[in-house]
């Protein structure tokens, strides 16, 4: 769902996709499909609400990181426009190993540490060596625009010849286009929490979805890291953490899912 502070963007996309000509139907439903997210930079201008690498600040008596903390996450510090039941303090922590081969539901890969929990810088017993700790700056919440290809296999299937689904995607990458014309693409981004998915080989989503079919439509991306060339095992690869709808709300982290792409 979109919120008032995307309203004037929304309102001159709509103009631009009618100049151009687009089936107003379909840009509508393009337009659902639109969501809310938080998006973090080295360099963005607003407050120091995350940080990448490190060591992890646990409480004593938790277990010890398997896989290497990928980010911090100060949830005191978040906007109202995540579109997600987040916790409204605390820590939440995001872990995970620089392998494509890492994915699926792993031990502690996303954690929640209450506001007030005593806790001590921990390393992760792991031969994957800390990831390079850096400070991230909230950069703008506002909308992420689905992946054209992605949007075009889920509205309109991967059953169609070969001439109809050139012109199916031709038209979600149009509509797409319109969009970031009237200045609906932000600058590169780093981490961000919500939204809609990184798509490189594949979609998280669609992949979680598959292998957990039960609920399946209450799966919905949590985070995800576009990891910098620092991390020299992916290559400019991205990691995807996610996770339904109503674990989330009862904070139940310990059934995310995570997806490693490069």
């Amino acid at each position: 769902m979109l919120d008032h502070w995307n309203t004037d963007r929304v309102h001159r996309f709509r103009i631009e996709a009618a100049s151009r000509e687009l089936p107003t139907e379909e840009v509508e439903e393009w337009l659902k499909t639109v969501k809310p997210a938080v998006f973090w930079t080295y360099e963005g201008d607003g407050p120091v609400a995350a940080r990448l690498g490190g060591d992890a600040l646990l409480p004593e008596e938790a277990p010890t990181p398997t896989a290497p903390l990928a980010a911090t996450i100060d949830c005191s510090l978040l906007p109202s426009g995540t579109g997600l039941p987040l916790p409204a303090d605390g820590h939440l922590l995001f872990f995970a190993k620089p392998n494509i081969s890492f994915g699926g539901s792993k031990d502690g890969i996303v954690r929640y540490i209450p506001a007030g929990t005593r806790t001590t810088a921990r390393s992760a017993d792991s031969w994957y060596g800390a990831y390079p700790s850096h400070d991230l700056r909230m950069a703008w919440s506002g909308s992420s625009t689905p992946n054209p290809d992605t949007y075009a296999l889920a509205k309109w299937g991967d059953d169609l010849d070969e001439e109809e689904d050139d012109r199916v995607t031709q038209l979600a990458a149009e509509i797409t286009h319109a969009w970031t014309s009237v200045g609906g693409h932000w600058p590169m981004w780093t981490f961000a929490l919500g939204g809609n998915t990184t798509v490189l080989n594949y979609d998280p989503l669609e992949s979680v979805r598959e292998d957990e079919p039960e609920d399946a439509e209450d799966w919905v991306l949590l985070a995800t890291w576009r990891c910098a060339e620092e991390v020299k095992e992916l290559d400019q690869g991205v990691m995807s953490w996610l996770i339904r709808r109503k674990d989330l709300a009862t904070l139940r982290f310990d059934r995310a899912h995570i997806r490693v792409d490069m």
